[in-house]
């Protein structure tokens, strides 16, 4: 059966088709989705040789993902070592750490829980413009929203202490709101982050409901798939605020569309998973990690 009589396959090659209709492909980001997706769960290594041929599905040219590599190297993500004449990648330490933040948010079941605190930060002074550039990039990354040019704020959603991580300097103040007032939320740039999900729901529902309907996909098609359904999952959910339920919006379409993508991904898990299994790559470490994601796929 050709991609004109299945609907599964059909649906597969209109993502591809987007994937490389919207510009210059960031191939390397590309890989960090497979490395953090499929590769972290099995032990963190892969040779070139699976990467190349995963994403030539993607239409991707070996060239292209040598060179993705060599740049992950570069930025010490990734670190390389040779076997004979076969190249292998793993993780590195960095590369590791930043993939277990972003794990947490990937696969959550649902927005964070919330007791109703926030978290205040203020600086006493400006300080040098560099030092304050520095400052701001890192109160954006612990996902802190500026409230003036030396404030910032944020629901207080983790356990632990509210100061950790946070550049010193700061006075930090934690607790509940005497009053919040109507469209608090317009202090976050919603808009963006909610247009991506209902983009996102429109380019994933073909294979949804061809998927739904009995349509398969052999095991490279179904691990090609589950590539691209994570990583513009990833893209758009790293980028979202994270905030609690009580603070979004009505008609917010990011829960929509993690269910569209938890739908999709428990689907696509057997079949890659085999593909995997198959190229040689290790077996899970904690599979009960990987069934639980999304809530339990």
């Amino acid at each position: 059966m050709d991609a004109t009589t299945d609907p599964a396959r059909t649906a597969l090659e209109r993502m591809i088709d987007r994937l490389h209709a919207r510009g210059r492909l960031r191939v390397w980001s590309l890989v960090v989705t497979v490395f953090g997706d499929a590769v972290a769960p099995r032990g963190g290594q892969a040779p070139l040789s699976l990467l190349q041929d995963l994403l030539l599905r993607l239409r991707i040219e070996p060239g292209a993902v040598r060179t993705a590599m060599s740049r992950l190297a570069a930025d010490h993500w990734v670190l390389r070592e040779r076997e004979g004449r076969n190249s292998f990648y793993r993780l590195a330490e960095e590369g590791r750490h930043a993939f277990d933040l972003a794990t947490r948010r990937i696969y959550a079941a649902g927005p964070p829980a919330w007791d109703g605190r926030w978290i205040v930060a203020v600086s006493p002074s400006a300080g040098e413009s560099a030092r304050r550039s520095d400052r701001d990039r890192t109160m954006r990354d612990l996902g802190f929203v500026p409230t003036g040019t030396d404030s910032w704020i944020k629901p207080h959603t983790e356990a632990g202490d509210p100061a950790t991580g946070l550049p010193s300097g700061l006075l930090v103040i934690a607790g509940e709101a005497q009053r919040i007032p109507e469209g608090v939320t317009r202090l976050w740039s919603l808009d963006g982050c909610a247009a991506g999900y209902r983009t996102l729901c429109a380019d994933l529902s073909p294979l949804a409901r061809a998927l739904a309907g009995g349509a398969a996909l052999s095991p490279l098609d179904a691990t090609a798939a589950r590539i691209l359904v994570n990583h513009g999952w990833r893209r758009l959910v790293l980028r979202d605020p994270g905030l609690p339920a009580a603070l979004l919006p009505q008609d917010w379409p990011g829960e929509e569309a993690r269910a569209l993508v938890r739908g999709l991904y428990g689907r696509l898990a057997a079949p890659s998973e085999a593909w995997l299994d198959a190229a040689g790559l290790p077996a899970q470490a904690r599979p009960e990690r990987f069934r639980g994601r999304f809530g339990g796929i």
